[in-house]
């Protein structure tokens, strides 16, 4: 099963009017306000002065790109590697050479084998949990299904991401990406444990999570606050619903939304407007209270999901290195991924036979039970083995 794409729209409604950058212009009227000896004998006007604040400043981003890079780079190693010539006799663009797809229905994404994604990295939880290959929880998230799983994924990553690294910078979006990353793998983890899950879609998910908890952090700078977070919310609603469907693994979004929430609550706060004005007081100005550089609010919410986080990441880990199975301690849970109906069963999962040809000899091997037989060439004919590889996997 794979973290499977979504097209995410952005949402443009983060800010208020024309998306204009943010400036905090930091007022000061002498006249309604304390003033030292000096500034009341002075004959000249009383100044107005306008700062800049410090989060106004545009950041140049480029970690976002190279995720994207960095992922598709990993999709053409992936690709290199399941060489699917040597594999299959019925591989779709075959002029690519090893680089050809695995048949439409092996993988409908066009991308390779699940044998190869495993080889590559991707989440097994029996080689997470027996093998002590933890580091998967981390590299299924740089692997993807296909082309159009990858298309889908790096197209919302770009939008999103972007626009919250020019703003926070690449250090704060870069953990964001990673951390919610591995959350929804380790969610995964809990929950699916008969399929292999690849894909970004975790992380993605953790940066519309990280939206949604910045723009709750900074009402107070925000116009159309309200219209802003109704949008998000639906964009957020609308994508976890479609995750519903099969083969889609609906728990690493999940997992990496509520990571990215919760991170943006920590990595994503605004200093609030009267912070910002102190620093820009001409000399002699004498303040009548000192205002603190974040809200009550902020400071709690900052250590609320704080604590959140670390207590959720370390029982996580510590109930999936015991193998223990989440489904066992919530029978509907698995509504949450997959809910069954009468057009499809969310047990079903494909069959397929991998060949190997040797010589004058026919290896094929059902994906589901691992049963293989070995057939004599020329014997045996291309429009013969579909039947064969159906009976091979019964």
């Amino acid at each position: 099963m794979e973290k499977e794409q979504y097209p995410v729209p952005p949402s443009e409604t983060r800010r208020g009017g024309n998306n204009s950058i943010i400036i905090h212009p930091a007022e000061i009227d002498t006249p309604n306000h304390q003033v030292s000896p000096a500034m009341k004998s002075s004959s000249s006007p009383s100044p107005v002065v306008f700062g800049e604040s410090g989060h106004s400043k545009k950041w140049w981003p480029w970690l976002i790109p190279a995720f994207v890079i960095a992922n598709v780079v990993m999709f053409i190693i992936t690709m290199y590697v399941n060489n699917c010539p040597k594999k299959s006799l019925s591989c779709i663009a075959r002029f690519l050479g090893r680089f050809s797809f695995q048949p439409f229905k092996e993988n409908p994404l066009l991308g390779p084998s699940s044998m190869t994604l495993q080889k590559m990295g991707a989440l097994d939880v029996k080689k997470v949990v027996d093998g002590h290959q933890g580091w998967r929880l981390i590299s299924c998230n740089w692997l993807h299904g296909g082309v159009f799983h990858l298309l889908a994924n790096m197209l919302s990553i770009l939008v999103i991401g972007i626009r919250l690294e020019q703003e926070f910078g690449f250090v704060k979006v870069g953990l964001l990406y990673i951390i919610s990353g591995f959350g929804g793998s380790l969610l995964s983890a809990l929950f699916i444990q008969s399929n292999i899950s690849v894909g970004a879609s975790g992380a993605l998910f953790g940066l519309l999570g990280g939206m949604l908890s910045e723009l709750i952090t900074n009402w107070t700078i925000y116009a159309n606050k309200v219209a802003a977070f109704i949008t998000l919310v639906v964009i957020i609603a609308v994508n976890l619903a479609v995750g519903i469907l099969p083969h889609i693994d609906n728990f690493a979004h999940i997992g990496g939304f509520l990571s990215g929430f919760l991170l943006g609550f920590v990595f994503l706060i605004r200093p609030q407007f009267g912070w910002f004005g102190q620093g820009y007081a001409p000399l002699g100005y004498i303040p009548p209270s000192a205002k603190s550089k974040f809200k009550t609010y902020q400071c709690a919410l900052w250590i609320i999901s704080l604590v959140l986080l670390i207590a959720g990441f370390t029982i996580g880990t510590i109930l999936l290195l015991r193998g223990v199975d989440a489904n066992e301690h919530c029978s509907w849970c698995h509504y949450l991924s997959c809910v069954p109906t009468a057009k499809w069963s969310c047990k079903t999962e494909p069959a397929y036979c991998l060949s190997t040809q040797i010589g004058n000899q026919l290896n094929l091997t059902c994906s589901s039970n691992g049963k293989s037989s070995v057939y004599l060439l020329p014997g045996v004919t291309n429009s013969q083995i579909q039947g064969l590889c159906t009976e091979l996997c019964r």
